[in-house]
């Protein structure tokens, strides 16, 4: 008789998600479905305009609304009026001036949403209308008065490496706009806050990246200590860097310290447009210097990001801009300017990809202009510059990571291409799909490609660590960690951990909140290898005391214990007793906090290790064009990404498939319109986004060389996918009517002949 034993969800399985089933079917609680027992809604009023000056705010009406139970605004702010990630610039409330629409005047608190929504419209706000900065470059000039007492400048980095003055025989050249997108999570902003029953503090449940930043900001805004202010992690749906800015925390605590009672605030979508920080908008010049053969001697470039209003995370965002400008290629010479601004248009920060997004779409631009001014392929253009293991940044960093982009390029260009469109086929398989406007006669097929490298963790100094906490007990364990599920898979990942290490099936997550120390922010493609990192170092320590444990109960020494599958065994002797029996009536806790390698700050020429690790990714895209129509279809995306080991396969299948759903978007429909200052498509109506009718085929294949810096082997995998497979479709699009096109997303007026 065969005796089959089940497959354990340990590491390199495709363990399914614990969430999963209850969100198919609707039974998931997010942040937007909690409630409480005498529960008031809160509601904020916003700025109409995008620079003005409150003259007088008039709320006398307001209060006369029955159910109306308390309006606040900057004059009840009792801490540190402003908050931010970076740099505490952007008021919870505007007090004297309004720096872009939809900015924060005032809170109310009342019985019902729509007692709220009648109390907004009926405070009175005077405004002065300003000049409205609408344009970076005039931001980085000077000759505009300052629009806050910061400046209009953020942050400027030059990088300069190498010879500069190096030359070669091929000189290309192309300015690159990048628009402005939204992260677009389906679950718009919520939170529900409780005061404690003395009043001197509050606990929040709310949809976030960050509980430990937001507990700082936060009290620090309330005049509270950081104990007073406890987060708990409610329901997240989606994030994607938007979550990472203070959005309606402060805003919820401070009406429920006010009222005493528990204060819900949900977003709707058009609000959530204006209570977010969006991808930064950037223009990017660039000037590749090649010679005969398309090998890079000398890259110049020059970044402009938009900020908008307030600082948010600019400042890093430039830096991960500027020093991915020579892309995942080899390169010694460069100089390079970047420049963050203030200006009145909606702030943007943390979205997806940070920064490298638009820095891979200039730079793979540049490199389609290399190769068909040097007379080669894309393809082999790539292969010629391609970067490995042991190659220095422009910064003057040597990668260290595992960096295998030849082999990328190579596996990526042996997936077959999807079959030739036939010349009868279904018009919903056209361009335009149920518009049904195509005709087979007009449509073109076009090939591009993209390949990137992205840093994983933060950079510049910053100390970057996560914590986990480990308890073993009568055989089952349970994980503590303030590490922010939203949708990335990190609940599904850590009991895979905690089965690999300890042998034992039975795994719970505690409840994700700031009652354990910091796990830093869910961004930067970080989790994995922070989280996990510490989540590993938990439970090993938890290990070394259950053999120590088992050690002295069976008399054997504890060096020679292992876990094989469910067992603690003896490697030189006969014990084999399973973790279950050996955990009865013990409890064992350990607490881990894992940090990584040192990272420094630039110097005034860009140089320095200011990274921890990096990724790569290869994409090629396969488009069909309408040119009488300017309409898109995406066909096929292949795609082999750098994983270092895949710890959870369908969890990165996944990843992969969602960045590039992102891609697409900005590729050819996502972007927010922005005129003077003013918004002009604040819903899903009008900011268009990919669904599954518009989703490609994808092709993925994964490498795995694991990185012998990280804990578990394995890289970030969130972000790679959605920055080179926008540039890879741009290029099909150009491939396929022979135009250069230097702008995303690509509208219907940039492909019509």
């Amino acid at each position: 008789m065969t005796i089959t034993k089940t497959r354990r969800d340990v590491l390199g399985n495709s363990a399914l998600r614990p969430d999963g089933a209850a969100k198919v079917r609707g039974d998931f609680s997010f942040t937007s479905d909690l409630n409480a027992e005498n529960m008031l809604w809160g509601a904020t009023l916003r700025s109409p305009h995008a620079h003005a000056r409150i003259i007088s705010i008039d709320y006398s009406e307001a209060w006369k609304i029955t159910g109306v139970e308390t309006i606040i605004t900057a004059d009840d702010v009792p801490g540190l009026p402003t908050y931010g990630l970076i740099s505490q610039d952007q008021p919870v409330f505007a007090r004297d001036i309004v720096r872009y629409m939809g900015e924060p005047i005032a809170a109310v608190a009342a019985d019902h949403p729509e007692t709220c929504r009648r109390a907004l419209a009926a405070i009175k706000v005077e405004y002065e209308l300003l000049p409205v900065l609408s344009e970076p470059e005039d931001a980085i000039s000077g000759t505009v008065p300052a629009i806050h007492p910061d400046g209009n400048l953020i942050r400027h980095q030059r990088i300069v490496a190498g010879d500069v003055s190096a030359t070669g025989p091929i000189v290309v050249e192309g300015t690159y706009d990048i628009g402005m997108q939204d992260q677009a999570f389906l679950g718009t902003e919520a939170a529900l806050g409780f005061p404690d029953h003395d009043g001197h503090g509050v606990e929040v449940h709310v949809a976030t990246q960050w509980l430990h930043e937001d507990q700082k900001q936060m009290a620090a805004c309330l005049g509270l200590p950081e104990n007073r202010v406890r987060l708990v992690l409610g329901g997240v749906g989606g994030a994607f860097g938007a979550r990472e800015d203070i959005s309606l925390q402060v805003h919820t605590a401070l009406l429920a310290l006010r009222t005493k009672r528990p204060v819900k605030m949900q977003y709707g979508r058009e609000e959530s447009f204006f209570g977010h920080v969006h991808r930064h908008p950037a223009k990017v010049w660039m000037r590749h210097h090649a010679d005969q053969n398309g090998k890079l001697i000398k890259i110049e470039a020059r970044f402009v990001f938009d900020g908008g209003a307030y600082a948010s995370t600019s400042s890093a965002v430039l830096i991960n801009g500027v020093t991915h400008t020579q892309g995942p290629y080899v390169c010694h010479n460069a100089i390079v300017d970047g420049y963050a601004v203030r200006t009145n248009n909606p702030p943007c920060g943390a979205m997806r990809g940070f920064g490298v997004v638009q820095a891979c779409f200039a730079h793979e631009g540049q490199m389609d202009k290399i190769a068909a001014a040097a007379g080669i392929d894309p393809v082999t253009v790539r292969l010629i510059n391609a970067m490995k293991t042991g190659d220095t940044l422009i910064t003057g960093q040597t990668v260290e990571s595992v960096a295998p982009v030849e082999r990328l390029i190579r596996e990526t260009n042996e997936i077959p291409l999807p079959a030739p469109l036939p010349d009868v086929v279904d018009e919903l398989h056209l361009p335009g799909g149920s518009g049904i406007t195509s005709e087979r006669k007009h449509i073109r097929r076009g090939i591009g490609w993209g390949v990137s490298i992205k840093n994983i963790m933060y950079s510049e100094g910053f100390d970057d660590y996560s914590t986990a906490r480990c308890t073993l007990k009568d055989g089952a364990v349970t994980l503590k960690f303030a590490t922010s599920e939203v949708g990335q898979g990190f609940v599904t990942l850590a009991p895979q951990i905690a089965r690999s290490v300890l042998g034992v099936d039975d795994v719970v997550c505690d409840t994700i909140d700031t009652n354990i120390g910091s796990a830093g922010s869910t961004s930067a493609s970080r989790q994995t290898w922070m989280s996990g990192g510490a989540v590993d170092g938990a439970c090993r320590l938890v290990r070394e005391r259950l053999f120590e444990h088992v050690g002295a109960k069976y008399g054997v020494d504890p060096i020679r214990l292992i876990i094989d599958d469910t067992d603690i065994v003896d490697t030189v002797g006969t014990l084999r007793v399973s973790v279950h029996e050996a955990t009865q009536g013990v409890t064992i806790s350990e607490e881990f906090e894992h940090h990584h390698r040192p990272t420094e700050d630039l110097d005034e020429n860009g140089q320095g290790n200011c990274h921890v690790a990096f990724a790569f990714v290869a994409h090629r895209a396969v488009v069909d064009v309408d040119p009488e129509l300017g309409l898109v279809k995406v066909v096929q995306i292949a795609t082999t990404q750098d994983v270092g080991k895949a710890l959870n396969p369908l969890s990165v299948l996944g990843q992969i498939e969602g960045g590039i759903a992102q891609g697409l978007g900005l590729a050819v429909m996502e972007e927010i319109i922005v005129e003077n200052g003013r918004v002009r498509n604040p819903s899903f109506t009008d900011y268009l986004l990919p669904t599954a009718l518009d989703a490609p085929v994808v092709v993925a294949r994964l490498v795995e060389e694991p990185d012998p810096q990280a804990p578990l082997g394995a890289k970030g995998v969130g972000e790679p996918p959605c920055i080179s497979v926008t540039p890879a479709i741009v290029a099909a699009i150009r491939d396929a009517i022979g135009k250069d096109i230097p702008r995303c997303p690509v509208r219907p007026q940039d492909i019509c002949l």
